[in-house]
């Protein structure tokens, strides 16, 4: 089995390829505030701007990949996007909160991936 930050570094670039396959731009990657957050992908398509939170679990586990997005994550990347947009100027976009949920096997390929909206 491959290492889980190179599993999750790979369901972003698939999570990232998937949405521009689709019309989307990628803005930012990995995007960090220090003691705040991170954004792992910053997607934009006409007007607004998606933030994608990725997660990755094996496709055998009980749990998927969104349920991992709980209330204090939420509450970390929504602060770190009213900081992305003051600090690169979005202020006119519209935001929208996406969740890539990626299944993968025990080596790591990606074998689904989910785009859910979450708040």
């Amino acid at each position: 089995m491959k290492d889980k930050r190179e599993i999750g570094f790979n369901s972003e670039d698939k999570v990232a390829l998937f949405l521009m396959r689709r019309g989307f731009t990628l803005v930012a990657k990995n995007y960090s505030v220090h003691n705040v957050g991170e954004l792992d992908l910053v997607m934009r398509k006409g007007d607004c701007l998606y933030v994608v939170e990725v997660k990755s679990r094996l496709e055998s586990d009980w749990q998927s990949p969104s349920e991992a997005i709980d209330y204090g994550k939420r509450k970390r990347i929504l602060k770190t996007t009213q900081i992305f947009i003051q600090s690169k100027g979005y202020f006119d976009k519209d935001v929208i909160f996406l969740a890539g949920c990626v299944t993968h096997n025990l080596e790591g390929i990606v074998q689904k991936i989910e785009i859910i909206p979450f708040e």
